[in-house]
């Protein structure tokens, strides 16, 4: 497997909820004048389900082909820069020969405008392999090579919009580590989502493409339980309903348009240690939703991993005076 370097540039921008560097209120320490160095440890598993409704015998499980990444973040303020790479000595890094290659790629944004939630993303997916090989043929081994679909790939634009329904439950500090919660609280919180999906394959020399438009409407609980003023442990659960309009084309064949009712669940964990220096952790998180397709029952499930290390410290003269001059003319920084 060839090393692959990727260098991500997120911006998460935030309505001014805390103005001032470490300013501590009753129940949250604000760091958004701090910088923060994260090294990270990730993974993300995508699949597609494909079975019959009522059976399991013609069931088809497409996954990628996913590489255990480490990256290096850097934060000050709504900046954030990464750099990632897939280093080859972590087991699962070097089974291209067997499972084919794969390319994922995520991009997103997320701003915080007082109690909204507003997550912006992008999402390239390329390249997935036959995972349940044995369920066509018996006598195939795990060292065998798996059936490949190279050319399928999935582009999705989209976002979802969220409301804190609490206003002393800090959504930052688990998301970004700019804030810390120092009370346990947990919240109810709405949210809407959207996308725009592109499916295109190749098979003999045949392209196929469909497009796929989804928005629905979920409901979660996050709690944040603080455990001895440093450590937390955050779970979260939502469910959620939604319709999804598709429209498909093989070569110059005529479209075909279809509606279905999706149903999603979404779910992760978090634990993590903070102090004003040093914080480290992990997370866990699982996104699921399904629907009937001509008799057939299609599942899209994501599952992503995360450990993480960091440290934060006060900024250079010459980061805080460059970001300051910046921040006259763009305010919302």
């Amino acid at each position: 497997m060839t090393l692959k370097n990727t260098i991500t540039v997120l911006t998460l921008l935030s309505g001014i909820f805390y103005a001032k560097c470490q300013t501590d209120t009753a129940l949250v320490t604000s760091y958004r004048d701090k910088v923060m160095i994260r090294l990270n440890l990730d993974t993300n598993l995508e699949k597609y389900i494909i079975s019959e409704k009522g059976t399991d015998d013609s069931k088809m499980e497409l996954s990628i082909n996913n590489k255990t990444k480490t990256s290096v973040s850097i934060d000050y303020r709504v900046i954030s820069a990464t750099l990632s790479f897939s280093p080859k000595f972590i087991p699962g890094n070097n089974e291209d020969d067997l499972k084919g290659k794969s390319s994922y790629t995520d991009l997103s944004f997320r701003f915080f405008p007082k109690r909204f939630i507003q997550t912006l993303y992008y999402k390239k997916v390329k390249g997935f392999y036959l995972e349940n090989m044995k369920d066509f043929i018996p006598d195939w081994k795990e060292t065998d090579a798996y059936l490949q679909f190279p050319d399928l790939k999935v582009l999705s634009f989209g976002g979802t919009t969220s409301y804190v329904l609490n206003k002393n439950f800090s959504a930052k500090s688990i998301y970004t580590h700019s804030e810390w919660q120092k009370k346990s609280s947990g919240s109810w919180v709405p949210y809407l989502d959207y996308d725009i999906s592109f499916f295109t394959n190749t098979i003999n020399e045949v392209k196929n493409k469909e497009i796929q438009y989804k928005i629905g409407g979920n409901m979660g609980y996050f709690y944040n339980w603080i455990i001895r003023d440093k450590v937390n442990v955050a779970p979260y659960l939502s469910l959620g309903i939604g319709g999804q309009f598709s429209s498909s084309r093989q070569e110059n064949e005529k479209k075909e348009n279809e509606q279905f009712v999706t149903l999603k669940m979404e779910g992760g964990l978090h634990v993590g240690y903070n102090s004003d220096r040093f914080l480290f952790g992990g997370r866990i998180s699982f996104n699921t939703y399904t629907y009937q397709k001509s008799g057939e029952t299609v599942e899209n499930n994501n599952l992503y991993g995360l450990i993480y290390i960091g440290y934060r410290f006060a900024p250079p003269k010459v980061v805080k005076n460059t970001y300051d001059k910046i921040q006259k003319k763009i305010p919302v920084l």
